[in-house]
């Protein structure tokens, strides 16, 4: 099952997203629960956000980190020194362990490029021991990113592709409200609950919020990509004056929110 995130470069992804990730996993952690001596999966670790702050986080006895991506997969093994954590190239909706091998699966802004997110939230379910619990946690693309909602929002203005870009951005699964934990309850998880955890994206300047886009990461960089000369030197423009909103170039700061689901395996 593939991913449909768009990936190209490990650098350019931490420019991207993964620096916020890493700002989100402690929050996540929290509302998740941790405790020394567990053993827990990381679905879809991309570079590492989430598993590194776990390991920072209790004395665990195990962490099994997973993702589709062989970019992703490579950068987090050559980051990684803890020889608790084990990483290797899998598929979120074909999970390679035995039933009930953990106390616990998390997914930090993984599921929504799934494309059979049910499926993925009952693999998760399978591989984690009754009693034990499974939490995800996905951006509100619609409402709460305003950041990434102007680079939408941009292009849509400037043409068709655009607005088709958006809509898709804007309605990724899982990101209504309580959508995640209707599927958690439909999966046979228990006492499910839902809240959101929010951090702020804060950028020195225009190129560092649009470099890598600008670049070909994730879904708008891939979009961009595909434009031709003189629609991609328009795209850039706008961009500019969207960031730059009629003052000079330099730092900016968006709150972003993610809804974040827990639930217990019966």
């Amino acid at each position: 099952m593939t991913s449909s995130f768009n990936v190209h470069d490990a650098a350019g992804y931490e420019q991207l997203m993964g620096r916020w990730s890493q700002r989100l996993a402690p929050l996540f952690i929290e509302f998740s629960g941790l405790a020394d001596g567990e053993k827990i999966v990381d679905v879809g670790c991309g570079t590492g956000s989430l598993t590194f702050a776990l390991a920072r986080t209790a004395d665990l006895a195990e962490i099994a980190a997973i993702d589709y991506s062989p970019v992703f997969v490579a950068e987090a093994s050559r980051r990684n020194t803890d020889p608790r954590i084990k990483i290797q190239q899998a598929d979120a909706c074909a999970l390679p362990f035995e039933d009930g091998t953990f106390d616990r699966a998390l997914a930090l802004l993984v599921l929504h490029f799934v494309p059979d997110t049910d499926k993925a939230v009952a693999e998760m379910r399978r591989v984690v021991r009754p009693g034990g619990i499974v939490a995800a946690a996905v951006w509100d693309h619609l409402g709460g990113m305003p950041g990434m909602r102007m680079m939408v929002d941009t292009v849509a203005a400037l043409g068709e592709g655009g607005r088709q870009l958006r809509a898709r951005y804007c309605f990724q699964p899982m990101m209504q409200p309580g959508e995640m934990k209707r599927t958690f309850v439909e999966q046979g998880l228990v006492d499910v609950s839902e809240t959101q955890l929010m951090i702020r994206m804060d950028y020195q300047n225009f190129d560092d919020y649009w470099a890598p886009i600008a670049a070909g990461e994730g879904p708008l960089g891939k979009y961009v990509m595909a434009l031709g000369a003189a629609e991609r030197a328009r795209t850039d423009a706008a961009m500019r004056d969207a960031y730059e909103a009629g003052r000079p170039d330099g730092p900016r700061s968006f709150a972003n929110v993610a809804w974040a689901c827990r639930g217990i395996v019966p």
